[in-house]
């Protein structure tokens, strides 16, 4: 099979991923924070660890990582808990996953909210001169930008859009699903309040383990509750951190796979992970571009992408081509990828596209059987 579809979740792991799993959870597979014996602290141990590596990656050592099973229930935690604290004025990104767009979605029926795009003009630049108007004409309570598209892979000019929004008081959310240990960006900045992370996807770990970074000052209002292993008689939450945040036993096999993929990509370097992402792109390009019966979306010259292609097939709908390619050994995505927003930005709603997402695992074999995919629609249409 040719995997396409690194967006969803990447594949394969780094070989060191896989074993070091089999081995810490064979022998060290505790609960952390549930006792004083051995497996449980080894298991705090890899924990503590993996939170300092984050930390690391991001240049954020003063921000507190918190862990969630899913980005989708940290962004949760983060909106829902913001909105608590009485948000009203929310501003969103045309690229917004459903992971966003859902919860804000629903504040907003019940009318507690007001959601507004942030300008982004038909050639997918980011508008700060017409932001900044927004922005003056109804001050945010809060911004939040995906730093990379999950449909076309566009990477947004979030430390640009943030440093406006804070000079309105904003608070700050960057959903780093399809970016973070792959595009640099420097979490610790003064205008980052929170930064969401997905386990499974760029950071090429396993799927259940996910999070935030948020700045230890902020008063986020927990909406989720349970047992965390610490101040047990209290019926509140705690008020440190991160356990005010964390409840529930740890993934521990997730945050050991996450452990050893940190490490690797700290050896490997996020620069040159982009870099040879970002060839991969162009050579999927280059491919998608000689099938005149491909129309590709959203690409734009003097943009910055992450490894994301969509495109659409003349005369046929994005479903039956995944059929197509699925039948024939290509992995893809189809349809709207959770993004309907972006897809009506797009002009691509309600069929949506057909997305090819490559990474650094990506190889020549399976750029050789796209192609002979792709001749074979050729002659058969």
């Amino acid at each position: 099979m040719a995997y396409f579809d690194n967006a969803a979740t990447t594949y394969p792991k780094p070989d060191e991923v896989y074993s070091f799993m089999s081995e810490f959870y064979r022998n060290h597979g505790g609960s952390a924070g549930r006792g004083d014996y051995g497996l449980a602290n080894k298991a705090k141990g890899i924990i503590d660890e993996t939170r300092s590596l984050l930390k690391d990656l991001l240049h954020c050592p003063a921000k507190q990582v918190v862990f969630t099973p899913t980005a989708t229930i940290a962004l949760n935690m983060i909106i829902q808990g913001v909105i608590a604290g009485s948000a009203k004025n929310i501003y969103v990104s045309p690229f917004e996953h459903n992971a966003v767009t859902r919860i804000l979605y629903h504040f907003e029926q019940l009318g507690k909210i007001k959601i507004t795009d942030l300008a982004v003009s038909p050639l997918l630049e980011y508008d700060l001169e017409r932001i900044r108007y927004q922005f003056d004409a109804v001050h945010p309570d809060m911004v939040i930008v995906s730093h990379a598209s999950n449909v076309i892979g566009l990477i947004a000019p979030v430390e640009e859009i943030f440093a406006l929004a804070k000079e309105y008081d904003a608070i700050t959310l960057v959903d780093m699903a399809q970016t973070a240990g792959l595009v640099d960006l420097n979490v610790g900045l003064e205008t980052i309040d929170y930064a969401v992370f997905a386990g499974h996807k760029t950071l090429l770990g396993p799927t259940g383990i996910s999070g935030f970074l948020m700045k230890p000052t902020a008063n986020l209002l927990p909406v989720i509750f349970g047992g965390t292993g610490y101040d047990s008689a209290n019926q509140n939450m705690p008020d440190s951190l991160p356990e005010k945040y964390e409840m529930g036993t740890f993934n521990i096999l997730g945050v050991s796979g996450l452990n050893a993929a940190l490490k690797w990509i700290k050896e490997r370097t996020v620069n040159q992970l982009y870099k040879e992402e970002n060839d991969h792109r162009e050579k999927l390009l280059q491919l998608l571009y000689e099938y005149p019966f491909l129309s590709v979306i959203g690409n734009i010259q003097g943009r910055k992408y992450v490894g994301i292609v969509s495109c659409r097939i003349d005369g046929i709908s994005s479903d039956s081509a995944g059929s197509i390619f699925a039948e024939n050994g290509i992995a893809v995505r189809t349809g709207l990828q959770c993004a309907p927003k972006a897809h009506k930005f797009l002009g691509t709603f309600p069929e949506g596209t057909i997305r090819f997402s490559v990474n650094c695992f990506t190889s020549e074999n399976d750029f050789v059987e796209l192609r002979n995919v792709l001749s074979y629609i050729q002659e058969n249409l």
